[in-house]
């Protein structure tokens, strides 16, 4: 699973996940979140979270 900090380019970080699976043979990636999702499925994703997208953000926490 990828989940890129937030302060950097997504994409550095979903390329280097699909270059080391390919190399290993993984076919499955799990990576990207609602704000990231579609870069995500660009670099080979399979899975990605999209739970913001859905219910919205969290309450802060107190």
């Amino acid at each position: 699973m990828c989940i890129p900090p937030v302060d950097e380019e997504p994409a550095l970080h979903f390329a280097l996940l699909a270059k080391i699976a390919a190399q290993s043979g993984v076919e499955k990636l799990s990576m990207g979140m609602s704000g990231d999702f579609e870069t995500a499925i660009a670099f080979g994703a399979t899975h990605v979270r999209v739970g913001t997208a859905i219910f919205g953000a969290r309450p802060p926490l107190v």
